[in-house]
């Protein structure tokens, strides 16, 4: 029990147990999802017939890696792609994304990103934030967005009105960075290619599809989507990669982004995997399972919040296309509240307190707890926000659903002794 290590007030205990019983339908039902994943996860391994020779990693320039092509098939597999580029190389999932687009953008081509305007590290990497040079815009890519409806979703109609025959890529985020609009599902990720199929049949479709993978059955790439990218210390490396990033989706288009990552002609046949390849097979293991927990985790925050009278996003019983959940606080003393009940729940660095700070590629002061086994691992469980308006959190992860239900309980157990609701 809980009560035998924690101190956790009465209150709190009575709505997690109401929280439960309103999300369990949901929790079986991710359940469901794991074992499908988690199932399709062990028939990509054997698929790529992987054996313990593929977990010896390679120095120089890494010529002949069974391993890193045995990897790049595993992701291909699981993600319905016809190639995968998946490296160690990549730093982050925003690194992953800029190499996807400088590898099949050209100078005079045009991007329209028909989910508004990127997440905030991305916006400098495209050019429409910080003048750094070197951007896409920098490099005459000429970049257009299509604003979202009042109501946080895609604008189909405009959208299809702006594509025009010169589009070379749509962008779509599927995640809801630090805004507060809906996360795209799968099932409408497939309408958004669908309409843009009807007036441009060419047009690279991309998604930046971090924080989503294993969340549902179905992929993106099976819905038309051409090329997506994400980050190996979210969802796809299970809590276990110790950092990395994929891309996948179609052969030319990946063979494109490899040169980019590499050099023109060597691609994806050279790169030394040192001796990180066995942690990234384990982490692509573990995936479906730590996406799944992440989600159950997600299902009880967002129960338990709305039993304690707090407006949340996604509500508990709605389908979710990622791990995120919103939980709107309303003043930066219960923001910080809640990251600091996070925080203290963690097995690493427990004994930190958080406090909103400066961070490369954001405009406004940002408090980040997590107790992470892997810096910035947002697959562990973790809690960030902007210092701004609406002073909503956005919480994520936890390899383990027990662990994760302790957080949510310890964080709403903070703002609670501090404001008594």
């Amino acid at each position: 029990m809980i009560k035998d290590f924690f101190d956790i007030s009465e209150g709190i205990y009575s709505a997690a147990e109401k929280a439960m019983k309103l999300c369990a339908d949901k929790l079986r039902e991710i359940d469901e999802i794991q074992e499908y994943n988690q199932q399709k996860m062990v028939k990509a391994f054997q698929k790529a017939k992987v054996s313990e020779s593929h977990f010896v990693g390679t120095t120089g320039y890494g010529y002949g890696d069974r391993g890193r092509d045995a990897l790049d098939e595993v992701y291909a597999y699981v993600f319905d792609a016809e190639d995968a580029l998946v490296r160690y190389n990549f730093v982050s999932g925003t690194h992953a994304l800029t190499v996807a687009l400088f590898g099949v953008l050209r100078p005079g081509d045009r991007m329209l990103s028909v989910t508004g305007t990127p997440y905030d590290t991305l916006r400098s990497a495209i050019g429409i934030e910080g003048n750094y040079p070197g951007s896409l815009i920098d490099f005459g890519i000429k970049y257009e967005e299509v604003d979202l409806l009042a109501d946080g979703t895609v604008d189909i109609e405009t959208m299809k009105s702006r594509i025009g025959d010169d589009c070379k890529m749509v962008y779509i985020q599927r995640s809801r960075g630090y805004s507060t609009r809906p996360t795209l599902t799968c099932r409408e990720i497939g309408e958004i290619v669908s309409a843009v199929r009807s007036v441009n049949k060419d047009a690279i479709i991309m998604l930046d599809n971090c924080y989503g993978e294993f969340v549902e059955k179905e992929q993106p790439l099976s819905l038309g989507v051409d090329l997506m990218a994400g980050s190996l210390i979210k969802n796809p490396g299970g809590g276990i990669a110790p950092t990395g990033g994929y891309i996948a989706g179609r052969h030319d288009l990946v063979e494109m982004c490899s040169y980019r990552l590499t050099t023109p002609g060597t691609g994806k046949e050279l790169g030394a995997t040192l001796n990180v390849t066995r942690e990234l097979f384990l982490g692509a293991y573990h995936a479906p399972h730590a996406a799944g927990e992440a989600l159950k985790t997600a299902v009880f925050a967002s129960a338990l919040f709305t039993v304690l009278g707090y407006d949340v996003s996604p509500k508990y019983d709605e389908k979710r296309g990622d791990i995120i959940q919103l939980i709107m606080l309303g003043t930066p003393e219960k923001l910080e509240q809640f990251c600091v009940g996070i925080q203290h729940a963690s097995a690493v660095d427990s004994f930190v307190t958080p406090y909103p700070d400066d961070m490369p590629g954001y405009e406004d002061k940002v408090i980040m707890a997590a107790g992470a086994f892997t810096m910035g691992s947002s697959i562990e469980l973790s809690a960030d926000a902007p210092l701004r308006e609406p002073y909503a959190v956005w919480m994520q992860g936890s390899l383990n659903f027990h662990s994760g239900k302790l957080g949510i309980m310890l964080a709403a157990n903070e703002i609670f002794n501090k404001n008594r609701f």
